[in-house]
């Protein structure tokens, strides 16, 4: 999970060639995009992924014709392309829907009708709240939650898992990254422990899964959820289980679907031509890892983990140039920093940075940045128990500024002018 990253002077990245492929990022008047934790841009082969579909096979999936024979193969293609991404031993895993959230409801349902005498449940209060309140729901239903909580440096430590879990334990529930505060959780430390007493893994993968390589068998969780927008995507989730949980997992179904995986877990239809561009911002990252093992086209398909290995290291790496750049920024104009801010613990974190300004207004600064032409999110982050950890109100908030590999250090270094102008105004 924590790779060794170089060090920030000593990485070449093709950020400029990156960017090229992203038309929002060329519009004019120019616009910096720091708020891709609610979602990312596009290349424009995803869009482009999207529209071939609704203009040529805007069809039912399941048909004799060739049209729709057309779209199975899509849909079978984009499954075989999400099982390479997170290394998921059989495509028969990966099930698509609507997002992450959802996904995670599904579990709950599922996961509340078999508690028994092992009915305890652990939450974090790091995490988003979509991987809180539908574990709470099942209160109802006899379970009995449990919270690991961050320390007083708003870290999770696994350590502090130990004493919670038990023979009652039933599963664990957490995220892979915080979506507020950019901090890595030691998931695989997390999965052995839980697997000790014979607990489950629920993993939200969704912030983790621009930043860095997501490997369910390093992982060794039970299931995780993912959502596409993250992931230069359009708006879609999949989820991945083990299929030996998912063969069994009680889940809601038509008479008329068999009772297995994926198809059992992905009731009524769901939006094909985003399962397209969800394939396509695949092919996307698997070409950027191909240019970088020195090939010109994609790499063949038996070897499209490793493009995507190459291609997930290269932008970890250089993502840390900037984390580092950013904490500079940030430190210089006094900022409160929540997570981590030691420019020697970058390989614990990704470039998403939630502060405050000492006496501004969140929705200032973001009004301001907005003016300004950068995007940047204030508010709770739709984590109300971490803003209550940060001692911040939900109706205020803190901001948040969240980058990916097509940003660049002349966009934070804009970032900072502005961030020292709303200082120098108050």
């Amino acid at each position: 999970m924590k790779q060794q990253l170089l060090a920030p002077q000593a990485v070449n990245f093709p950020c400029e060639q990156v960017r090229s492929l992203f038309p929002a990022l060329a519009e004019e008047p120019g616009f910096i995009f720091f708020d891709n934790g609610a979602g990312a841009q596009i290349p424009r082969a995803v869009f482009d992924a999207i529209n071939d579909h609704l203009l040529h096979r805007n069809v039912q999936r399941g048909g004799r014709y060739a049209k729709s024979i057309e779209v199975d193969a899509t849909i079978a293609r984009s499954r075989e392309s999400v099982a390479a991404l997170i290394n998921a031993h059989s495509s028969e895993e990966i099930a698509f829907g609507m997002n992450a959230t959802s996904f995670l409801r599904l579990l709950s349902l599922a996961i509340g009708r078999t508690l028994q005498t092992r009915n305890e449940i652990v939450v974090t209060d790091l995490d988003h709240e979509a991987n809180i309140a539908t574990w709470l729901q099942l209160e109802r239903e006899g379970a009995r939650i449990v919270w690991w909580k961050m320390r007083e440096d708003n870290n999770l430590y696994v350590e502090d898992l130990a004493p919670l879990i038990n023979s009652k334990t039933r599963l664990v529930a957490c995220t892979v990254t915080s979506h507020t505060l950019g901090s890595i959780v030691d998931v695989a430390a997390v999965a052995k422990l839980s697997h000790a007493v014979g607990a489950e893994v629920v993993l939200d993968c969704v912030h983790y899964a621009p930043h860095a390589l997501i490997d369910v068998q390093a992982f060794d969780c039970d299931y995780l959820v993912c959502s596409g927008y993250k992931i230069f995507g359009p708006h879609m989730g999949f989820m991945w289980g083990r299929l030996d949980l998912l063969n069994v997992l009680q889940t809601f179904r038509e008479e008329f679907i068999p009772d297995s995986p994926p198809g059992k877990i992905e009731a009524g239809t769901f939006i094909y031509e985003n399962v397209a561009g969800m394939a396509a911002a695949i092919t996307y990252l698997e070409t950027l890892g191909a240019s970088h093992g020195g090939e010109e086209e994609p790499a063949a398909s038996g070897s499209l983990r490793a493009s995507l290995v190459r291609t997930m290291t290269s932008i970890r790496e250089y993502e840390a140039t900037l984390s580092f750049e950013m904490l500079k920024v940030l430190q210089a104009a006094d900022a409160i920093i929540y997570g981590i801010d030691d420019t020697s613990r970058l390989a614990e974190r990704v470039p998403t940075f939630c502060f405050r300004l000492p006496n501004v207004p969140p929705a200032h600064v973001t009004k301001v940045m907005s003016d300004r032409g950068i995007g940047i999110r204030d508010g709770h982050m739709y984590a109300p128990r971490l803003m209550k950890r940060l001692r911040a109100s939900l109706d205020i908030g803190v901001n948040r500024a969240s980058l990916v590999h097509y940003n660049t250090i002349q966009e934070i270094h804009e970032f900072g002018k502005v961030l020292r102008d709303i200082v120098r105004g108050h």
